[in-house]
């Protein structure tokens, strides 16, 4: 039947990308540090900003969903805010600076010293994300980029989580992996679950 093969591809694609995740040493090295780099801020009172375009504004804000209720197991909420939700702020941002701006004005706004910027692009490459990188290293904001195998994010980010692929889709289903094991690394060593 066509349409199990088509699903049976699909399926042996991601699992084949996770594969290379799991064979890539500097991959799971850039995953721990993510981790940590995370909990070291809550331990010191900051908090993690994320953002994205697209699907990867959904990843944004399902990692922050994450953080604010709970991921394994209930305990008080840790703060996290996705820059992709509040749609008075992104027209008005849109609208008086330009989609550029739409991040780099919020961190600047909202950002603080020992906080932490996750910015999330498959392509490497969104204005707005890269924009809100040099905004947030200009606030003492650590940044932690999400890719695939392209774009300018690895050269301007303090830390880079490359997807070894250029396909957006198995792109994105392994930054929603990252994205959870993070979420699990932190709440473990916050709350010693």
């Amino acid at each position: 039947m066509e349409s199990l093969t088509y699903f049976n591809q699909q399926i042996s694609s991601s699992i084949e990308i996770k594969q290379r995740l799991l064979e890539r040493d500097d991959v799971l090295e850039a995953m721990a540090r993510a981790g940590e780099i995370c909990l070291e801020a809550y331990q010191a009172g900051n908090q993690v900003l994320l953002a994205g375009n697209g699907g990867s504004a959904a990843d944004a804000q399902h990692i922050a969903a994450e953080f604010v209720s709970r991921f394994e197991f209930d305990r008080p909420g840790l703060p996290a805010q996705a820059l992709t939700t509040d749609t008075s702020i992104l027209t008005a941002i849109g609208n008086d600076y330009g989609f550029e701006k739409l991040f780099a004005r919020q961190l600047q706004a909202n950002g603080k010293n020992g906080d932490v910027f996750i910015g999330i692009s498959t392509s490497g490459k969104s204005p707005n994300i890269l924009r809100a990188i040099e905004i947030a290293k200009e606030k003492g904001i650590t940044t932690i980029g999400l890719t695939g195998e392209g774009g300018d994010m690895k050269a301007m980010c303090d830390l880079c989580i490359s997807v070894p692929s250029s396909h957006t889709a198995r792109i994105q289903e392994c930054h929603i992996l990252i994205g959870h094991a993070i979420c699990g690394f932190v709440e473990k060593g916050y709350f010693n679950g």
